[in-house]
């Protein structure tokens, strides 16, 4: 992307292109001490709102200026670059937040404190905002102000650019903060969160990245704490040109806005999605509600892989991070952590009736682009399953909801490895992230090599999830270490001739993505019939990247009806016929019912990008 005329042209472009409680007290005084002639900027964790209420019009002085920023640990790797803050203050990451109430009257002023750079500056306006958004355009040295009534009440964001950035090379997402308006009355006992990323090449091969939520990467990322019953509000903010599917173990969340850097769209309570994971597109806001009813502790991350492995931290990396059962060492970037305490009258529920499940973690021959071929197999009966038939993606589990079910993993794998049942409702010990899930007395382990780990399930809804390794991530996923699980109705017999099964992920880590489904790139006829319905469920389990998938017949794209996101029954004003075009983010499921109303042949198209060969799933309706 080119110089952007503020951030305005940067937002147009990718929707063109798109591929507990809240403090709201004034700013006391935060001097920062100096580094090198730099202030120390700090972490804000938007608890505190900038400027000064007088009457009806909020007074606010902003500077952007050089500081340092440790996104992890201070002392650590650092960052020297420009920063917002309120005059007088310390620098803040992300910028000051800026929250007040609908008719409230903002008078801004923001001063360029740098030597070499026209400063462009939006978001600073009313909402709902027409586009081109306005821009304040300010020269080294200088001052600008606005006034303005806020508007529509939402989350929205603000933004500056300081000199020319070539967005194809370097990332310089620092510059930007929340902007809340609330309704008047309105309980404002939320939280808010903004991910900013700073990022360049460190030589030809590699890239520095400074990735934090609220000013801290993890595990440097404030550790929140909950109860069970607790309503949990959070509003985020992605301030990135990337997009972030965010992911909550454990538990569904509801999405009750969406919006961007000009408007928000507040759902009713008939419209709002329950996901586990939803994508957020670059410069995008969103806010969401869930009630914990388990304890332990569970992660709210983005699921592309390289913004929450080791190898997001800035400068080097250690290989070993990778396979560490410190997950501050295997997990880094925009992640979060949630501890929920138990109720007093809480128990752990009784099982019976447990159905024993046993699988097996093997290694192959190599087969395909990646450098490995490992696979989970299924046991049946007494007999393990030979290595020599491993393959992507691991056995198709089908479930039973509410049968508790106990998966015993068996590592025969000259490393270790942890699965993460991913959309899965289970206790927290069971969810699979090493050194992390479970509670003060237990930690989940990594499963050694030659070892086992017993994850228990309870199963409380059917519907479309996936299982993946939870170590190593990079190298086990593109080799093979995901599979489906199908959780279905009581006294329900998995047909596979009418619920049809797609995982799309990559063959191997390089870049761009070699895309299979299914584990292959040409996938064999298969046959239909006319007039019946068939349930076509949808998986995308790469490490980054999302896809496409769009079913015709001929040149024309036909109809399906939408059934389900993430395991979770859509709401009823979206169960209705709709074009058959999906665009599905990483650690998204979707299932859709299709019944082909003519004979002839339907192809099912996926594809990473327009760019990339796509992977063809030809259909024969008779």
């Amino acid at each position: 992307m080119g110089a952007l005329t503020g951030f305005a042209d940067g937002v147009r472009a990718f929707r063109r292109g798109a591929l507990v409680l809240l403090l709201l007290t004034p700013l006391a005084c935060n001097k920062s001490r100096m580094v090198d002639g730099l202030p120390v900027a700090s972490a804000n964790d938007n608890r505190v709102r900038a400027g000064e209420m007088r009457g009806d019009t909020l007074a606010l002085s902003l500077v952007v200026q050089m500081a340092r920023w440790y996104p992890e640990a201070d002392p650590g790797p650092h960052v020297d670059a420009p920063v917002f803050a309120e005059e007088g203050n310390a620098p803040q990451i992300p910028a000051p937040l800026i929250r007040v109430t609908t008719g409230t009257i903002v008078a801004a002023t923001v001063r360029n404190a740098l030597l070499d750079s026209t400063l462009r500056v939006v978001g600073l306006s009313s909402r709902p905002a027409g586009e081109p958004l306005d821009t304040l355009i300010i020269p080294p040295g200088e001052t600008r102000s606005v006034t303005f009534e806020v508007g529509a009440h939402g989350t929205y964001m603000y933004a500056a650019q300081a000199g020319t950035v070539d967005w194809d090379i370097r990332e310089r997402e620092q510059l930007a903060g929340a902007f809340v308006v609330d309704s008047v009355g309105a309980p404002a006992d939320d939280r808010v969160f903004v991910m900013n990323v700073w990022g360049e090449p460190r030589d030809s091969i590699n890239y520095d990245n400074a990735v934090a939520i609220n000013g801290r990467a993890w595990p440097h990322t404030e550790r929140l704490f909950a109860s069970m019953g607790d309503s949990i509000r959070w509003r985020w903010v992605n301030a990135t040109v990337r997009p972030h599917p965010m992911h909550l173990h454990g538990f569904y969340y509801q999405v009750t806005a969406r919006g961007d850097m000009a408007r928000d769209t507040i759902y009713s309570h008939g419209t709002q999605r329950t996901v586990v994971t939803e994508s957020m597109k670059p410069f995008s806001t969103l806010s969401l509600a869930f009630e914990p009813d388990r304890p332990g502790n569970w992660l709210f991350h983005c699921h592309i892989g390289f913004h929450v492995l080791g190898t997001a931290r800035l400068g080097p990396s250690d290989h070993a991070d990778h396979a560490s059962s410190d997950v501050g060492r295997h997990m880094a970037g925009l992640v979060l952590g949630l501890t929920v305490n138990p109720a007093p009258e809480w128990r752990e529920p009784p099982r019976a009736g447990t159905r024993a499940v046993r699988l097996l973690v093997h290694e192959g021959a190599r087969r395909s682009h990646a450098l490995r071929n490992l696979s989970f197999m299924l046991q049946q009966g007494t007999t393990e399953p030979s290595p020599q038939t491993a393959r992507a993606p691991g056995s198709l589990l089908v479930l039973t909801r509410d049968e508790p079910t106990d998966i015993t993993v068996v590592n025969r794998l000259r490393e270790p490895t942890a699965v993460h049942w991913h959309g899965i409702e289970l206790e927290s010990y069971s969810d699979g992230v090493v050194g992390f899930s479970g509670d003060s007395s237990r930690l989940a382990p990594m499963i050694a090599p030659g070892d086992s780990f017993t994850a228990r399930l309870s199963l409380p809804r059917s519907g479309t999830f996936i299982y993946h390794t939870h170590l190593n991530d990079l190298e086990q996923l593109t080799s093979g270490l995901y599979g489906p699980i199908v959780v279905l109705e009581p006294g329900a017999m998995h047909d596979p001739e009418r619920d049809r099964v797609f995982v799309a992920a990559w063959d191997g880590d390089e870049e761009p993505p070699k895309l299979v489904i299914n584990g292959d790139s040409a996938l064999p006829q298969a046959d239909l019939r006319r007039g019946t319905s068939y349930r076509l469920r949808f998986v995308n389990i790469g490490p980054a990247a999302s896809i496409r998938a769009l079913l015709t017949r001929g040149a024309d794209t036909v109809s399906w009806r939408a059934l389900a996101k993430d395991g979770f029954d859509v709401p009823v004003h979206s169960a209705h016929a709709q074009r058959a075009v999906l665009v599905l983010d990483v650690g998204e499921t979707a299932d859709f019912e299709f019944t082909p109303d003519q004979v002839g042949t339907y192809s099912l198209h996926f594809a990473h990008a327009p760019r990339l060969r796509p992977v063809v799933q030809k259909f024969r309706v008779r």
